[in-house]
């Protein structure tokens, strides 16, 4: 029997004990999820917090720490799959204990749940899961907001399902986000109409940057990415109006174990933010209907 469904809330605000937050609506000033794709281990995990808490500061800009412990979704077997669980508590331990960021990290299985609502404030919903409805109940009933990933191959007035699931489970922080579209072989296309319809849905509604240029499978055994696009799609989101931009940074992506071929340079992020910011405050200043 479906239990009955739990009204969500139209914002999501996250913190960890040391006082920083991150609030998400879109209403308000766009926050940000910013992170490598991989953890790689602890003293790399809080200098990457680190250096990009500094950046956001400076840009005034609310941020959430996001790094995934496990890659269950990669093109090849011998790919790496990630550091695991067990460095993942220590690392995000450290990362709260330094810099204070809130936590996001991915679940592929309801087994996960458990353990990364511990050590994590987000749990998200990767795009070809969004649809698993023991792994949306599991990530639910651990009462964490969750982040969902609407799926590649969905269109965006779908996701009505896949958030009444989450919010029938439970849920009452539910974060959508954009991840672009399958467009034929190996390519993603960002449609910006899905925008203002995922908004419909009643939940922030964030855009992923860097994984909408990411070009699946695009390199045979591995996926090819157009970073300089990242930034690109992402102004154009935020014109839009959206309640925040998802982008994995590195600080050497070209040798990252995990998309790097589409995650930013942490050397560009202060400039990329800055544009973003000028962009959402003159989107967020204006009373558009949508």
């Amino acid at each position: 029997m479906t239990p009955p469904a739990t009204e969500s809330t139209s914002v999501v605000e996250v913190g960890s004990d040391a006082g920083r937050k991150a609030v998400f609506s879109n209403e308000g000033p766009a926050a940000f999820m910013l992170g490598p794709c991989a953890l790689e281990g602890v003293e790399h995990a809080v200098e990457m917090a680190s250096s990009i808490a500094a950046i956001c500061d400076d840009a005034g800009v609310q941020f959430v720490y996001k790094s995934s412990f496990d890659k269950a979704n990669r093109t090849s077997a011998t790919a790496e799959r990630g550091a695991g669980i067990d460095l993942a508590r220590e690392a995000f331990a450290e990362v709260r204990r330094k810099v204070g960021a809130p936590i996001l990290t991915d679940v592929h299985l309801p087994a996960q749940c458990e353990q990364a609502a511990d050590i994590a404030d987000i749990l998200q919903i990767p795009a070809f899961l969004c649809r698993q409805t023991d792994l949306l109940q599991a990530a639910a009933e651990t009462g964490r907001a969750v982040n969902v990933k609407k799926g590649q191959f969905l269109a965006p007035w779908d996701m009505r399902h896949v958030v009444d699931k989450l919010r029938a489970f439970g849920a009452r922080d539910v974060i959508v986000t954009e991840r672009g579209a399958s467009f034929g072989y190996n390519t993603l296309v960002s449609d910006m109409r899905a925008l203002p319809e995922l908004k419909r849905h009643g939940a922030p509604v964030v855009f992923d940057a860097t994984h909408s240029v990411q070009q699946p499978g695009g390199r045979g055994a591995s996926s090819g990415g157009e970073r300089d696009l990242a930034p690109v799609l992402a102004r154009a989101a935020v014109a839009v109006g959206v309640a925040g931009v998802f982008m994995e940074v590195h600080q050497d992506p070209d040798n990252a174990p995990s998309d790097g071929p589409n995650m930013l340079r942490l050397d560009d992020l202060s400039g990329v933010l800055a544009s973003l910011k000028a962009f959402d405050d003159l989107r967020k200043s204006q009373n558009l209907p949508m």
